[in-house]
């Protein structure tokens, strides 16, 4: 079995909107009112894997009247969650290796907060964080507070398990493109110097250079350090956390996580099995989101199964805290 089917052995397929919508939605749901930590505090404390993150964010832009929304601007309850399972080192994607020391990985709508980037990137080669451009001030703040605490963390968890190696939601962006840190392939462990932040907007920007913008070395790089190798623009794994609730938002939101994927080849298993050298690995995409309206929700996994193969995550790689049952769903997508 490869790599990509041992994850995909951890979900289940989904093949008809409606039936998933009615077993998701028929099941009693937790109540997490719009989901948000604490929308009026300056700043929010939460634990990831025993380490205390503060979190700075602002109220007064979220209750501001900004177009293109403001909802990025304080923390959500299923970030925390989802950023300790993503560095769990008994997740599947640290397990099966497909993500290591050499992965980069880019995330739709990341917010304020970067606790998903300091949590992930000292396992990784590089982190590119997106949203739009209100977000950014205070997330390198955030990203430079707690710097000290993602090296502590980064000791016990992803990469060093078993010895493997290594909200802004769209809307209007400004079409700036502005790195917040500069890459670095080699950073260690809590160096924030291998995370980088630029705008996106979903409705009118092309995410085909966003890597070659943030980090144009890696973006010259082979996997096989085959001369004949094309550029690879792709990406190891494409990061969503609660940016689907808005319907308007849906379409644009779902062409960009598949242009984002379709910079690599899609899934091939006879490929895979084989052990085919020909084509890289397919990107890898992880949407994690809050059960809130189930006609968004369906028109989301409609939209989405037109480009994607979708799998839900099972409860037992789930753990806790986003298990069936907590009011978070996580779905894994291969484009087709």
């Amino acid at each position: 079995m490869d790599q990509i089917s041992e994850l995909l052995a951890t979900g289940e397929e989904i093949l008809d909107v409606e039936e998933e919508s009615f077993l998701l939605f028929a099941q009693d749901i937790p109540t997490n009112n719009l989901g948000m930590i604490d929308s009026r505090a300056q700043s929010v404390e939460v634990s990831i894997h025993g380490s205390e993150y503060t979190i700075h964010q602002s109220p007064a832009l979220l209750s501001g009247h900004r177009a293109g929304g403001t909802t990025g601007a304080v923390l959500w309850k299923i970030t925390p969650l989802f950023a300790e399972w993503i560095t769990s080192p008994t997740n599947p994607l640290w397990t099966t290796t497909l993500l290591n020391q050499s992965s980069t990985i880019v995330e739709l709508g990341t917010g304020i907060s970067a606790l998903v980037a300091l949590t992930v990137a000292p396992s990784v080669r590089h982190y590119i964080a997106t949203d739009q451009e209100y977000v950014q001030r205070l997330f390198r703040t955030n990203l430079d507070a707690n710097a000290s605490i993602s090296s502590s963390a980064s000791a016990g968890t992803t990469g060093n398990s078993k010895g493997k190696s290594g909200k802004g939601k769209g809307g209007k962006a400004s079409k700036s493109k502005q790195a917040s840190t500069n890459s670095n392939p080699s950073a260690k462990a809590g160096n924030t110097s291998n995370i980088s932040f630029t705008t996106l907007d979903w409705e009118t920007d092309q995410p085909g250079q966003l890597k070659e913008e943030c980090i144009p070395s890696e973006a010259t790089q082979s996997d096989d350090n085959d001369e004949e190798e094309e550029t690879d623009r792709g990406f190891d794994l494409l990061l969503s956390c609660d940016c689907i609730y808005n319907e308007a938002l849906v379409s644009p939101f779902v062409r960009t996580c598949a242009e984002i994927c379709r910079l690599r080849p899609p899934y091939n298993p006879s490929e895979a099995e084989q052990g085919s050298r020909s084509h890289r690995r397919p990107t890898i995409c992880i949407i994690a989101q809050q059960q809130r309206s189930p006609d968004v929700f369906e028109t989301w996994l409609r939209e989405t199964m037109r480009e994607f193969r979708v799998w839900r995550l099972g409860d037992d790689v789930l753990g806790e805290g986003l298990r069936g049952g907590t009011g978070y769903l996580v779905h894994l997508l291969l484009v087709k």
